[in-house]
């Protein structure tokens, strides 16, 4: 996995130099911190999800770009057989897979999320990412903290919000939680 988040990491570097961008005004642009900035582009921590569509946005590339190296090349439809999306190990917490990895032009961005139950409250960091966000519960229960509020969702609910707030989610009891995450 480290191998993975370096070349990842090497994308976003050059990215940022081919735009003639410093690491500072980055930093400033994307509201981190310039040290945690230089973490990420050296690929030595785990790069959240949400910087990442940051940053694809950022340079008007596919997500699927900075993930795999490789353009999308579908345009008209995208079929993805269950268990072959494209599997997102960024962070511990979630295990993430990508429903519409090989699609060009994309909207919006697809995932399928999975949170193990032994993630618990005392192991949560929150993040924002620019945009919205949609989650719909396919099995499980789930703990959304947004912002200073702390929300459950059980199998068949959705939550539409605002992904600039910062946000975490857990899943209760014992079973395992997967939801679809839909990135606008």
């Amino acid at each position: 996995m480290l191998e993975n988040i370096k070349q990842i990491a090497q994308r976003i570097k050059e990215l940022r130099e081919i735009s003639d961008m410093s690491v500072e005004s980055m930093s400033k642009e994307l509201k981190i911190d310039v040290d945690k900035y230089i973490e990420y582009e050296s690929g030595d921590i785990d790069i959240p999800v949400s910087f990442l569509y940051e940053i694809a946005g950022k340079f008007n590339v596919e997500l699927t770009v900075l993930l795999t190296g490789e353009e999308p090349k579908l345009q008209r439809f995208s079929v993805v057989k269950k268990d072959k999306g494209l599997s997102i190990t960024r962070r511990k917490e979630y295990k993430y897979q990508d429903l519409a990895f090989n699609f060009m032009h994309k909207k919006s961005e697809i995932f399928l999320v999975t949170v193990d139950p032994e993630n618990k409250e005392k192991t949560i960091t929150k993040y924002a990412h620019v945009g919205q966000e949609f989650n719909y519960i396919l099995e499980g229960q789930m703990k959304l903290f947004f912002k200073d509020q702390e929300i459950i969702l059980n199998s068949g609910d959705s939550i539409y919000f605002d992904s600039g707030y910062e946000h975490a989610m857990i899943a209760l009891g014992n079973t395992q939680l997967k939801f679809l995450a839909v990135i606008f």
